[in-house]
């Protein structure tokens, strides 16, 4: 069929991985150092990722492409095809004392051990989840909490945002999480304001979906 699909222009790609990002469908990946399309039944055409291109190589054509498949992309998010952005791979962290101190490097101390943080590109299967203590963090809650690190210590650290990320992909991302990994318990860390609620309301439905029963506990941050 004939409809609108991404287009990269290899020229000017340098495969930094910012588009990866922006796809929820996944539908891109990192080969041999520039953005690829995985399969034309990922991409949806709509071109979320065109302006996170810092390069402008990501544009949208109109060419024969097979139809798009919406209900391809869960499964096709929990494997390896994507997950090929460096930026996103699951690994632990290296205390400080470790490894040569960057400019703003992480603060001395920090109990932060894993990377990604994001609950998005988070794979589900990450080792350092299963049986964990997880802390669901909204965005805003890291700048708001002067005792973060003091929630940090003994959790594995998830962030999301109620308002501003797909609440219905984020519920099953998470409810993905909970039944690979069988966390021990998840603390949510959220402000007081109402859209960040939604954090309380995401994580019930993933435990409801993943059927299991975990204690969770609630912090909130007031703005007053």
């Amino acid at each position: 069929m004939l409809r609108d699909i991404i287009c990269i222009d290899e020229a000017k790609c340098t495969g930094c991985g910012a588009c990866l990002a922006n796809c929820a469908e996944n539908a891109l990946s990192i080969v041999n150092g520039k953005a690829r399309l995985v399969k034309d039944t990922y991409c949806d055409g709509l071109g979320a990722c065109l302006g996170a291109c810092p390069e402008g190589a990501l544009t949208i054509v109109r060419r024969e492409a097979a139809a798009f498949d919406a209900a391809s992309i869960p499964a096709h998010a929990e494997t390896g095809e994507a997950r090929s952005c460096p930026g996103s791979q699951p690994r632990p962290l290296q205390p400080l004392g470790e490894r040569r101190a960057a400019p703003f490097a992480r603060q001395a101390g920090s109990p932060l051990r894993h990377w990604p943080i994001q609950l998005r590109l988070m794979p589900a299967d990450a080792p350092f989840l299963r049986g964990a203590h997880l802390l669901l963090a909204a965005d805003c809650a890291g700048f708001a909490a002067p005792g973060l690190n003091g929630l940090l210590a003994g959790r594995e650290l998830l962030i999301a945002c109620p308002k501003l990320d797909d609440v219905q992909s984020a519920g099953a991302k998470l409810a993905e999480i909970c039944r690979r990994a069988r966390p021990d318990a998840i603390t949510i860390l959220r402000m007081s304001v109402p859209c960040c609620g939604g954090l309380e309301r995401l994580t019930a439905a993933a435990l409801k979906e993943s059927g299991l029963d975990i204690p969770v506990h609630v912090e909130i941050i007031g703005i007053d």
